[in-house]
């Protein structure tokens, strides 16, 4: 799992950060990539990126500020220029489907490929072999969405000396087993999956979180989730008028993660009223409370890797 953020910024594009986008690379789990927002310019700042649009799959918006969808029509048409042709799916509150549609119309804009709409409701929005996507109201100004992506358990590692010893050739046959079928030798024995592959792994589970105040859902999105995403518009010193906005603060936000048991803290949507030798006491600030907590400016690169995080310099 990989993600890479496209804007970083809260309310409008400044001179260090784009408005909001994140990119979730699926590329070794099903060849795809998820969107999460679609900011101002998100298909700019996916051309200093190795992300090809035709390659997304489904985009999951969190509410309808312009700061999170104001992207959308500009992408999904240069989406039909790059070579899209798959279908793709679009998750998010009502009036999305209506606004992208008025978009088209007025300009007589013209796909290449299919889009299906989801109106987010809480509960499960997507599932299907390997992911489970549930969706929680947040307590913003007008709805607002958070996503929690969990992948199902893992096959085991296939235990080949084990199955050497129990007459296994080197062929398909391994790959069966490690699939999880039963496979039957040529002198008739049978060959049980289980037997020769190690329990299940557990998948990762990552929560990224819209605009919000500090409040019970994002902490229930959040839990026990490997890595949470998580606004940090405002900082402790103007905690007075985060929630009054509902927005966060970077120390609320650590607070989140902290509650939730979470492994890692992301913080992203910073207002431009922080410059960069700002972020350097925030993050600071968040660390006190949640010590396995970064700051993502645009173009950040984080990977999941043997229950790290990993962040690409």
């Amino acid at each position: 799992m990989q993600l890479q953020f496209l804007g970083t910024g809260a309310g409008m594009p400044s001179k260090e950060r784009n408005t909001s986008a994140l990119a979730l690379k699926l590329l070794e789990e099903r060849g795809t990539v998820w969107l999460f927002d679609c900011g101002e310019a998100t298909q700019h700042q996916i051309l200093h990126t190795t992300i090809r649009p035709r390659k997304v799959e489904k985009i999951f918006i969190t509410h309808l500020h312009g700061d999170h969808i104001f992207g959308l029509p500009g992408f999904l048409s240069s989406r039909s220029f790059l070579g899209g042709e798959d279908i793709l799916t679009i998750y998010g509150p009502k009036g999305l489907k209506e606004w992208v549609t008025a978009s088209f119309n007025v300009s007589k804009t013209h796909l290449t490929y299919p889009i299906e709409y989801v109106e987010v409701q809480e509960g499960v929005v997507f599932e299907d072999e390997q992911f489970i996507v549930n969706a929680q109201l947040l307590e913003h100004v007008i709805p607002c969405y958070g996503y929690r992506v969990e992948q199902k358990p893992l096959q085991g590692e296939l235990l080949i000396e084990k199955a050497k010893e129990l007459g296994v050739p080197k062929g398909p046959l391994l790959g069966k087993l490690k699939n999880g079928e039963d496979i039957t030798l040529e002198d008739g024995r049978t060959v049980y999956s289980r037997d020769v592959t190690a329990p299940p792994k557990k998948g990762y589970t990552i929560t990224v979180l819209g605009d919000t105040k500090y409040c019970d859902s994002a902490i229930k999105l959040s839990e026990n989730a490997n890595v949470v995403v998580h606004e940090a518009t405002f900082d402790h010193k103007t905690e007075h008028l985060a929630a009054s906005y509902g927005h966060s603060t970077n120390v609320e936000a650590a607070r989140v993660a902290k509650e939730a048991n979470a492994g890692f803290l992301i913080l992203n949507h910073i207002s431009s009223r922080f410059l960069p030798h700002d972020l350097e006491d925030l993050l600071l600030e968040a660390k006190e409370i949640f010590p396995n907590s970064f700051f993502a400016n645009d173009f950040s690169h984080f990977e999941w890797k043997n229950s790290e995080l990993l962040e690409d310099k």
